[in-house]
């Protein structure tokens, strides 16, 4: 079942009196139904030719259809949020706790207590932030900047722990496997930090993509990174390998959007740019494409239901909308609109 309500809306703190307004939108969220049936009045033994089994689901609650309210249930101000494609500026984290990276600052927001502070300042070097991933555990936020750097900050005592070197380009992309953290950059190539190891030491380069690295997302069983680039190309790695296991160039533009399914072993979804718009939906136990289907706009993000089928997209030019898209079936369950530009980031709350 979907819930939302209406709340104030909230900002981020900013210094200028006049200032060019981006929106985030918080739309809903899911919430597990109860498909649990009172059977406490069926008897032990019984003469119906209907089996115990049967008789349990005919008298189970049945499952409310789906609501997802077309309002978002918060609209927060979010100055100077960057209008590039190649940019990852929103997570959320385990704790509920929302980064930003409004230009040179990352802002956090807490979804339990609505209060805001600045983690970080880049202003001195005259860095932008361009990416922003929290760790599983809800208490590592990293942070890649323009100038190809990765900093790793405790976000519970506001304490950076590490600064990492070793891209020539900005980093666009982060992606967290235990103590593993991955980042793409424009200068083509992937590094693996190890958070055990000295900062200036990355444990592998991985080269495949021939430009920038703009999505990065490890499967749910932690063994294999999936990497979109600007190259059209979209590859899979393994833990351990220097070189892509696949690669799948059937996109005709830029994959940003890549999703692991945590329902489907092995299923990864690939959302194309500008110039391609469509779905694909790939079985990397086989290497086959499963689906496809052309959504009619760019497509910026993905991202699955925790708890059901359903997969969310976000979507630039022409439409600049929200899909929500229930799987296998591929039908489209809602579009939710609101915003006026093209939705590049997006993140979800850790109840789903």
């Amino acid at each position: 079942m979907l819930e939302a309500s209406m709340v104030r809306e909230g900002h981020w703190p900013h210094s200028r009196d006049q200032i060019s307004f981006r929106f985030i939108h918080f739309f809903f969220r899911y919430i597990v139904p109860n498909r649990s049936g009172d059977t406490s009045s069926l008897a032990c033994y019984s003469l119906s030719p209907v089996s115990a089994e049967s008789q349990k689901l005919l008298t189970s609650a049945r499952k409310v259809a789906q609501k997802i309210s077309p309002m978002p249930f918060k609209v927060m101000a979010a100055p100077e949020l960057q209008d590039d494609f190649y940019c990852s500026l929103v997570d959320w984290s385990s704790q509920n706790i929302v980064s930003v990276g409004l230009e040179r600052c990352v802002y956090l927001w807490s979804a339990c207590s609505g209060k805001v502070t600045r983690l970080l300042d880049l202003s001195e070097d005259g860095n932008s932030v361009t990416s922003v991933a929290f760790n599983k555990q809800g208490n590592l936020l990293a942070v890649g900047s323009t100038y190809g750097g990765v900093q790793v900050w405790d976000t519970v005592v506001n304490r950076q722990l590490k600064m990492m070197q070793g891209h020539a380009g900005r980093v666009g992309t982060l992606a967290w496997n235990g103590n593993i953290l991955s980042s793409g950059s424009q200068d083509t190539f992937i590094l693996q930090h190890d958070m055990r190891m000295p900062s200036l030491v990355a444990e592998r380069r991985l080269v495949g993509h021939q430009e920038e690295v703009c999505g990065l997302k490890w499967s749910p069983d932690n063994k294999y990174l999936a990497s979109g680039g600007g190259d059209n190309c979209l590859f899979v790695w393994d833990l351990h390998s220097l070189s892509p296991l696949q690669k799948y160039t059937r996109h005709l533009s830029a994959v940003k959007a890549v999703a692991w399914s945590p329902h489907h072993h092995g299923i990864l979804a690939s959302g194309g740019g500008v110039d391609d718009q469509c779905l694909h939906f790939w079985n990397t136990l086989t290497g086959e494409l499963v689906k496809c289907i052309n959504t009619g706009s760019q497509i910026t993000n993905l991202a699955w239901s925790k708890f059901s089928s359903p997969l969310v997209s976000t979507h630039g030019f022409p439409d600049n909308h929200i899909c929500v898209w229930n799987y296998p079936s591929l039908r489209q369950l809602t579009k939710l609109t609101g915003h006026s530009f093209r939705v590049l980031h997006l993140a979800v709350s850790p109840n789903g």
